[in-house]
Formats: structure tokens, C-alpha cells, sequence
């Protein structure tokens, strides 16, 4: 199938062509159909499978179709991240068309807050925003959002873990009750349904089965236990020029600052990104990040979803995941537009069993690697149940998707117009 079998307007489909896209991915395939006809959808679709796209294309196709006064589009995201992604591709996407846009997120300044205040009042046809931004704009009194005709809740799980279902549920309420509501997520526990059954009406479900880690990721995990996890880090770091990007996922936000002192104390150049952080602040450390000022980064999974950055060497997974898409979304961050990478996971004996389970799940048995001689220590006692020992750490393949590279202007709508 191409995109051009959807329907799409002339204008979007020559932003498509200009960007290089002609094969819709699977997610797309089966859910832009819905989208167009008017139903609610609640998809299940890792990151990199082209999920944006998959709602944002039917939404600008109907405002090219349909002109109308007013916001039109609510996307609700959990990160000023996030964010920014999302209004980068939606720039090349409808480049060739008059659709106005704005993402609105916390940590900006007055004058940012204004532009936005401009773009609400003035009726950029598409919102991008975080939870509490918007929130805010809704408390001043001139966020008139009785024109939505499209509500999308992107990455709802992570929305979720973040605490922010009432925020969201205050947002929903404000909203007209005739309007079309997408649901896209990277996971669906009981949590995200029984949420999804208060705000959709009879959903059309789509799930895409999980992708396996990319070929060229090296996968590799030590067993070691909690005690001597801070001195493997080390060893592994300790004068590894090399090593130009390393992101470190640990299981909590005690866990990162520990971590983080001992690398410094070490004489490594390390920070912390987690949920504890302003938004302003992680974002300019993720920006030291990319542009190499900082070569190790140790982060709850507030990184390990929406980031795209090239040349990450190394992932350490601290702590065993949660399961084996959190795995995968991790680990994922490595090997990126065709570069190799490596992956390790520390496994302590409490977590051989559902390390066992990701392996299960993404069908590799991960190579095992002895501790060094000095840690041999910090071995885990033998008895808890292990998983699978073999001399091959490569997963599956991971195809996403193109970025977007359009140029932007501000429209007479306050939002960016192409």
C-alpha cells in the first residue's frame, strides 16, 4: 500500500513526496482508515513505528478538506519533548498546506508564554501541549476550546506514570463531548483501558506486536549483585575515551543521584536527568547531551522514550526493566540510523527470573559475561532462576521512520504556518 490509496489531499500528499515518505508502516496502515472514517482509535505501537504520523496525517488532511474557525486539533503530550517532535514533523508534513500550529509547554519565559497565549486566542487550528502548560492557559480564562473537533492523548502510558490522569480528566471535561478521540500508547496494562473507556466511545483497537531489538545492537548482561553495581559501572567507564555517548536507565530517582555522585567523585563528567528536574534544566542537559559536552548520562525511563540521538555507543541498564518493551525502548536508544551499539544489563539474583521473561519475549538468549576478577565477589548466589546462556546477542530488526525537515514561519493565527 501507498499513501496516495488514503485519500489525501494534493497539498499533503506533496509534503509526503517531499519528505521521501511513500509506504505507510503498519500502525498507519491500520489505523489511518479508522481515523479518516470518523472513529475513535486506541492503538498499542512502540516508538519508531510511525505513530505520529498515523494521527497526524488524518488530522491535517481534514483541515485542509474542511477549513474551520478556531483550534481544531488538541494533541496532549507528557514532555516538552515530546512536544517539540511532534511540531518538527508536523512542519514537514504539511509544509504545502495553510494548517497553523503551536506547541505549548512549561519552562519557557514570558515571552514565549505570550506567543502562545496569542496562538490559543487567535485559533491556531493545532495545540501540541503538556498537561500543566495548558492548564495554565485554561485558569487565565481565554482558552476557548469549544472548536476541538480532534482530541489525541500520545504515549498515554507515560502520561499515566507521571501522575498525570487528573490533569488530563480536568482538560477532557472542558472539551465537546462531539469530537473524535485518538489513544496511542507504547504499552496497555488494565490502567490504560479502564482510563481509555472514560474518554473514547466504542474505540476501534489496534496493537502492533513488539519489535525485537535492532541487529546491530551487541546485547550482553553481567549478573552482579545491588552492592556491587556502582564499582562495575566504574570499571566499565573508568578511561573509555571511546565511549563518546552513554546513556545509564536506573530503576529509581535515588538510584541516578547515587550513581551520579559516584561517577563525578570518579572524575567522569556525568548528570542526571529524571522527573525531579525542572524541564528547562533536563532540557539543557539533554542538549550538552547531544552536542557532546556531556558524554554519560544516568536517567530514569524519562529518556527512554521519545529521544533521538545519534551516536549513543552504550546503554546500561542499571537495574533489569520492567518487561521486555521497556527493554526494548532502552536498549533502543543505542544503534540508531544504522550505527551499532552495545547494550549490557546488570542482573541481580531477584531479577534473573523476569530478565529471563525480556529474553523470552524478544526470542534472544543474551550472552552472559563473567564480572571482572576483581568484582568476582559481587557475584549473586546461584538458585535463582536464570535465563539462557548463549555466545549471539542480537535481536530482531527495528525499521522506524524519517524525521521531518521542513522550515517554519508564524501565521496570522499566532501558530507556525508553512
Amino acid at each position: 500500500m501507498k499513501f496516495d490509496e488514503f485519500g489525501f489531499e494534493p497539498p499533503l500528499l506533496e509534503g509526503l513526496e517531499a519528505m521521501g515518505f511513500e509506504k505507510p508502516t503498519e500502525v498507519q496502515e491500520k489505523s489511518i482508515p479508522d481515523i479518516l472514517a470518523g472513529r475513535d482509535v486506541m492503538a498499542c505501537a512502540q516508538t519508531g513505528t510511525g505513530k505520529t504520523a498515523a494521527f497526524l496525517l488524518p488530522i491535517i488532511n481534514d483541515l485542509v478538506k474542511t477549513p474551520a474557525e478556531g483550534v481544531n486539533a488538541l494533541i496532549i503530550v507528557p514532555t516538552r519533548e515530546l512536544a517539540l517532535q511532534i511540531d518538527q514533523q508536523l512542519e514537514g508534513f504539511s509544509y504545502f498546506t495553510p494548517v497553523s500550529a503551536m506547541a505549548i509547554y512549561g519552562g519557557r519565559g514570558g515571552r514565549e508564554m505570550e506567543q502562545e497565549k496569542r496562538a490559543i486566542k487567535e485559533g491556531a487550528e493545532i495545540l501540541i501541549a503538556t498537561p500543566g502548560r495548558l492548564k495554565s492557559h485554561m485558569e487565565m480564562g481565554y482558552a476557548n476550546l469549544k472548536t476541538i473537533k480532534f482530541l489525541v492523548l500520545d504515549e498515554a502510558d507515560r502520561m499515566l506514570d507521571m501522575g498525570f490522569a487528573p490533569d488530563i480528566m480536568q482538560i477532557v471535561n472542558k472539551l465537546p463531548r462531539e469530537r473524535q478521540t485518538l489513544l496511542f500508547s507504547a504499552t496497555m496494562p488494565d490502567q490504560i483501558r479502564k482510563f481509555a473507556r472514560q474518554i473514547l466511545r466504542e474505540p476501534v483497537e489496534i496493537n502492533q506486536a513488539i519489535s525485537k531489538p535492532a541487529e546491530n545492537i551487541m546485547q550482553a548482561a553481567y549478573e552482579v549483585d545491588d552492592s556491587g553495581k556502582v564499582q562495575l559501572t566504574r570499571h566499565l567507564l573508568e578511561g573509555k575515551e571511546n565511549l563518546e555517548r552513554v546513556i545509564i536507565f536506573a530503576g529509581s530517582k535515588q538510584k541516578v543521584r547515587e550513581l551520579t555522585r559516584s561517577l563525578q567523585q570518579a572524575g567522569m563528567k556525568a548528570k542526571a536527568v529524571s522527573s525531579d528536574l525542572e524541564q528547562d534544566e533536563r532540557e539543557e542537559r539533554i542538549r550538552l547531551f547531544r552536542s557532546g559536552n556531556i558524554p554519560i548520562i544516568v536517567a530514569t525511563d524519562v529518556l527512554s522514550r521519545g529521544l533521538d540521538i545519534k551516536g549513543i555507543d552504550l546503554v546500561i541498564n542499571y537495574d533489569v526493566p520492567g518487561d521486555g518493551e521497556d527493554y526494548v525502548h532502552r536498549i533502543g536508544r543505542t544503534a540508531r540510523a544504522d550505527a551499532s551499539g552495545i547494550a549490557l544489563t546488570f542482573i541481580n539474583a531477584k531479577d534473573r527470573r523476569r530478565f529471563q521473561r525480556i529474553e523470552e519475549l524478544i526470542e534472544t538468549q543474551i550472552r552472559r559475561i563473567p564480572l571482572p576478577e576483581e568484582l568476582a565477589s559481587f557475584t549473586p548466589r546461584k538458585g535463582g532462576r536464570g535465563g539462557g546462556r548463549s555466545s549471539s546477542g542480537r535481536g530482531g530488526r527495528q525499521k522506524g521512520r524519517g524525521r521531518s525537515k521542513g522550515s517554519s514561519r508564524r501565521g496570522s493565527k499566532g501558530g507556525r504556518k508553512k
